[in-house]
């Protein structure tokens, strides 16, 4: 189904090979047929939870995030409404009982403000990370606060340092480190032109190790991602209630010489593997590079299938589809009572919007990626219909190819966990969120 060779290193290099370590002078290329074989979603249903009318324990909100710990529990992380809603933590055993529920808002340690995205580690040390307080916070598997770890000052992308920076990074989404004391991080949001905005553009964006055992975070860049190039534009152009008076000069210094990803510009796309390697995507190509620990590249899976282009057709289906100029707009109100605006209060901001950003030449072949607890690669290809759910694909890190999920036949799970149980995060009757929990088969855990 497959074939491996390996791939020597480009002659531009030649002239380095004597400096160069033994492992960068061969990679394993890892071969599959473009001709999917068919698997069927067989999974069996352990509980689901989230009912329309109930104990509180059973009545969910939004479901930000699942996870679960090596004994199976899982941690639903759940919102009653928004992005700046009330968080808590639902903890369920492995029969789906309720076991406890943790966390409130506030200012204080241990208490959410602003909280972004979510980790468990595998003795159920649950970690969030906080924009509020620009910090990551850390409870103990019966969901006691233990420490604040305050995350790093510099922003990825040269995007904010100071506090600024360390709320940014707070921002990106985590995923836990299955040797516990550290979560990975890929790096998906804007970038700043290097030296100011007459600079370049960065090539790359990282993914890193956040080390959570200290006061303050330790990172370690675990490889560097390719970035492709983004447009420096005038984020107002064409904004027809731009009005940068009062503050200007620090709202300019802010936003110039930032870039915004493009529509449909291939993701930095990211699963943790059992031993700590990571697999990870970068490109719009069918690409998956796996990494030691160290940070090296061992092995690359490819398939023949190739990136879509963008025609003047698609960009106008994606706007009809996604409602784009609305929802990329960023509206401040200057105040509407007359009397000036209280000192201090974001009503003092200048009122702006946000043009739309441009698209990418071509749609990834790629949609998302998943690991699971025993190092089964799961990645989801484009659909045929625009923004739609694709075939998902089931390998082994070795490139040994499992088999492909149609499109429609089972969604992405949510979450993946010990003994091959996995969380899937679905709407049931009036909307309602639940979360169910299903078993998989062994060849595809």
């Amino acid at each position: 189904m497959q074939t491996s060779r390996f791939v020597p290193v480009s002659s531009v290099l030649l002239l380095a090979v004597l400096a160069a370590p033994p492992a960068l002078l061969a990679q394993e290329i890892v071969e599959i047929t473009g001709r999917d074989q068919r698997i069927d979603p067989d999974f069996d249903e352990v509980y689901r939870i989230g009912v329309v009318d109930g104990e509180p324990w059973e009545m969910l909100g939004h479901v930000s995030h699942v996870a679960f710990d090596e004994q199976g529990n899982l941690y639903v992380f759940d919102r009653a409404g928004g992005m700046f809603s009330e968080l808590r933590v639902l903890v369920f055993d492995a029969t789906g009982a309720f076991v406890r529920e943790f966390g409130r808002s506030g200012q204080g340690p241990g208490e959410f403000h602003i909280p972004m995205n979510y980790a468990v580690w595998r003795d159920g040390t649950t970690i969030v990370s906080d924009m509020g307080h620009a910090a990551y916070q850390i409870f103990d598997p019966s969901g006691g606060f233990v420490r604040i770890v305050r995350s790093s000052t510099e922003a990825p992308g040269g995007v904010g340092s100071g506090f600024m920076g360390a709320s940014i990074r707070a921002s990106a989404p985590i995923q836990p480190d299955p040797r516990g004391d550290a979560v990975y991080a890929a790096w998906w949001g804007m970038s700043r032109s290097i030296g100011g905005t007459g600079g370049d553009q960065p090539t790359t964006r990282p993914i890193t190790r956040l080390d959570l055992d200290a006061e303050a975070v330790q990172v370690d860049t675990v490889v560097q991602g390719w970035l492709p190039p983004r447009e420096v534009r005038n984020l107002f152009e064409g904004s027809s209630n731009v009005t940068l008076e009062a503050g200007s000069a620090d709202l300019n210094q802010m936003l110039g010489g930032l870039a915004r990803p493009s529509t449909f510009e291939p993701e930095l796309l990211m699963g943790v593997l059992p031993d700590g390697g990571i697999v990870y995507s970068d490109s719009s190509a069918y690409a998956l590079k796996i990494a030691l620990p160290t940070g090296s590249v061992a092995r690359i899976i490819t398939r023949p299938f190739q990136p879509e282009p963008v025609t003047p057709r698609i960009e106008e289906r994606y706007r009809e589809l996604r409602g784009e100029r609305a929802q990329n707009a960023i509206s401040i109100p200057t105040g509407s009572s007359g009397a000036p605006p209280p000192e201090g209060s974001l009503s003092q901001l200048p009122s702006f919007t946000l043009v739309d950003p441009p698209f990418y030449h071509e749609i990834p072949v790629l949609r998302s990626l998943s690991t699971t607890w025993e190092g089964r690669i799961w990645v989801m290809r484009q659909a045929g219909e625009l923004l739609g759910d694709g075939p998902i694909d089931v390998m082994t890190v070795a490139g040994e190819y499992v088999g492909t999920y149609p499109s429609g036949a089972t969604a992405m799970p949510d979450a993946f966990g010990p003994d091959g149980v996995a969380a899937f995060v679905e709407l049931g009757e009036f909307d309602v969120s639940r979360v169910v929990v299903r078993r998989l088969p062994v060849e595809v855990r």
